[in-house]
């Protein structure tokens, strides 16, 4: 395993122990609003200093984007991006799908990436041009190739609603074309999932760097493809992603471009 992979895995594994923990008290978690429906609780802010806790003693150099703490450390050749807990608000109502995902970018190009599901400890790590890792074994998207076969992940919009009708549009054509769609709540987990093959595609707008850096590389490296709504490799700073297995990505794509609503950029 590469050596800041191996940081990144041990930073993920201390904030997974500290969400665990708290999981099994949840009367006890303090919870605040950012916003509508968008939360955050102590546990978020913990995992979080203990996993930049981590890196910083490795790599006092990099920097680090992270959900609660934003942009820190010097702008230069590396960047870790963190999001302590995705799936805050599963967490706090005791639905067990969340993850926390950290990746490494190299001058804008994400190398390392971890997901890691602490309730079913579940490692998903991934090395650029390395491969993809379920627990240390090996995974592939899956072979399948039919839409009408295929079960897609996807998230719906739960901060603004401005662009709800390209949504269900979206929504109404991928479910009437498939085996399924299922919504669990988190994009990091959801891309883990497509990288091993229990998805065979994914989309969503609006997400954030956070939420896909690590999981887009696992997808990647796992033989599946991923893009903005251009079919172009925007999606980490447009926040708008599709991706799957290479036949189903190419069925898939179509779809959300004809209901991609005309403010979204792609």
């Amino acid at each position: 395993m590469h050596p800041m992979l191996n940081i990144a895995v041990k930073a993920a594994r201390r904030a997974g122990n500290i969400i665990n923990r708290a999981s099994t008290d949840l009367s006890h978690v303090t919870i605040h609003s950012k916003s509508a429906n968008d939360y955050v609780t102590e546990v978020d802010r913990a995992a979080e200093a203990a996993i930049i806790d981590v890196l910083r003693d490795a790599y006092p150099g990099h920097g680090i984007l992270a959900e609660e703490s934003g942009s820190t450390g010097p702008e230069g050749e590396y960047r870790w991006i963190i999001d302590p807990l995705d799936g805050t608000t599963n967490f706090i109502h005791g639905f067990t799908q969340y993850a926390v995902s950290i990746a490494l970018a190299r001058n804008g190009v994400v190398e390392q990436g971890v997901v890691f599901d602490p309730v079913a400890n579940d490692l998903y790590t991934a090395s650029r041009g390395g491969g993809a890792y379920l627990n240390e074994r090996r995974i592939r998207v899956s072979k399948r190739v039919r839409m009408n076969e295929s079960l897609v992940g996807t998230g719906f919009p739960f901060r603004e609603f401005d662009n709800i009708d390209a949504y269900l549009a979206m929504f109404r054509e991928v479910a009437q074309k498939t085996a399924g769609i299922r919504r669990p709540g988190s994009a990091a987990l959801d891309l883990a999932y497509l990288a091993a093959g229990r998805y065979d595609a994914f989309w969503e707008l609006g997400l954030k760097p956070w939420d896909i850096a690590a999981g887009t590389l696992l997808v990647q490296e796992a033989g599946g493809l991923v893009s903005d709504l251009a079919g172009e490799s925007a999606f980490l700073a447009t926040g708008n992603i599709v991706a799957g297995t290479p036949k189903i990505f190419a069925q898939l794509l179509p779809i959300i471009q004809r209901h991609k609503p005309a403010a979204v950029a792609a």
